[in-house]
């Protein structure tokens, strides 16, 4: 089983520049390689393969003189690089896909390179990374490597430099079982909710760095380009547009994490999260709480700890009720609580997690799904109608009821106070 890790660079200034030739040279070298294939099929009606680009990289090395520092197999692998993204249009074609034919790269857009044999063109020595052209690069090992290592691809982001390690590691055994199984409703308002009734906010990474992103986009706007001074401020919009990249991938790791090692199942909706952002209205929020990758990082850590992840049909999941199965009527986004004439009463979220769990063919009972001593919210009402509810239950209801009406009388009266001290120019 591959595993990638990923360590910070800090090259010194003349490592940097070597760094920076070789994405040049790769670059260059892709562009040619893809100019090859289109040209050599409008004009001569001719493929060209991978194997015949990987040979043009020696030529290619001999001929241009800032190529000679570049590792061969670097160039190689760019030439692979090309033909896998040749492969993927040609199934998207088949597939009936938006073609997406494949892209000449500027500066910009082409930020890595590649050593595909580890021991050879990039080694460990000591505590640095040696590697072709560059030399001793010191290293943030930041946390221990597991594993052999295959591959290594240096990475060049927001100013910054990684090396990627991907390491073939032996797989680990599963974790201990828990007896514990859960639907998840996805959310905007509330990121998670389990059909437990926990729920997990949606911290909004984005939306709270709105400000400070606005002020530096509007900085790199007022700059020349092609100045120095644009270059400087395209780096702090990166950098800013990371670290909200990061913070939500944070977050996303650790919710993830947790819920394979407390659960033993996770039911969730098979969203189609492209046409969901067509909306204009909740484009925004919806990429912002990273439903995609939550479910990308549940997938591949369920699959490692042996877990077992089911995608359901999201039809109707909010819209009917959990215990009988109506459909409610004049139903909107804009409803938050559900209740239904069978006397449940409930969290809309909770409502269609439940639905979630059931629909995975887990149909655990709520109060009975894990030893968590949360229960199922009931109206009021079912006490009138003669259901036997436990005593515990009946003094959770009475105790509800006696602070909403505490609230009642009270809450007037301090009003009235906090006025008091307002007009005499005291603060509380």
């Amino acid at each position: 089983m591959l595993k990638t890790f990923k360590f910070r660079l800090y090259p010194t200034p003349a490592q940097e520049k070597c760094l920076f030739n070789t994405l040049a040279v790769c670059r260059h070298f892709y562009n040619m390689c893809l100019e090859d294939r289109k040209w050599s099929y409008e004009l001569e009606g001719r493929s060209i393969s991978k194997y015949d680009q990987v040979k043009q990289a020696r030529l290619y090395r001999k001929t241009f003189p800032q190529a000679k520092p570049v590792y061969s197999q670097t160039l190689q692998s760019v030439a692979i690089d090309v033909s896998k993204a040749f492969d993927a249009f040609f199934r998207r074609v088949k597939a009936g896909e938006a073609p997406g034919y494949p892209r000449f790269k500027g500066r910009i857009h082409f930020n890595s390179f590649n050593f595909p044999q580890f021991g050879s063109g990039a080694k460990l020595d000591g505590r640095r990374l040696k590697l072709f052209g560059i030399g001793r690069v010191r290293v943030r090992w930041h946390r221990p490597m597991e594993g052999d290592i295959k591959t290594v691809r240096i990475v060049h982001k927001a100013g910054q430099w990684y090396a990627c390690f991907a390491c073939d590691i032996e797989a680990k055994p599963e974790l201990p079982k828990t007896g514990r199984i859960i639907g998840i409703d996805v959310g905007i308002s509330a990121l998670v909710t389990t059909s437990e009734g926990e729920k997990v906010e949606n911290p909004k990474h984005y939306r709270l760095a709105q400000a400070k992103l606005r002020r530096v986009q509007r900085s790199l706007s007022r700059k020349k380009r092609g100045s120095k001074s644009r270059r400087k401020a395209l780096k702090r919009v990166q950098r800013q547009q990371m670290h909200t990249a990061n913070q939500r991938g944070d977050t996303l790791h650790k919710l993830s994490t947790a819920l394979i090692q407390t659960c033993d199942g996770v039911a969730l909706e098979d969203l189609a999260i492209r046409n969901m952002v067509r909306n204009p209205h909740l484009s925004k929020s919806i990429l912002d709480s990273g439903w995609g990758m939550f479910k990308q990082f549940l997938t591949y850590k369920a699959g490692n700890a042996g877990r077992e992840i089911r995608f359901v049909n999201p039809a109707y999941t909010s819209k009917c009720c959990s215990d009988c199965g109506t459909a409610f009527q004049e139903f909107s986004l804009s409803t938050r609580w559900v209740t239904c004439d069978c006397g449940l009463s409930l969290d809309r979220d909770h409502n269609a997690a439940i639905n979630i769990l059931r629909k995975a063919g887990w149909d655990t009972p709520v109060v009975a799904n894990g030893d968590t001593g949360l229960r199922r919210t009931r109206s009021p009402r079912l006490m009138a109608w003669g259901v036997s509810l436990s005593n515990e239950f009946k003094i959770e209801i009475g105790l509800t009821i006696v602070s909403i009406l505490m609230r009642k009388i009270f809450l007037p009266e301090r009003c009235l106070l906090k006025q008091k001290h307002t007009c005499k120019g005291h603060y509380d």
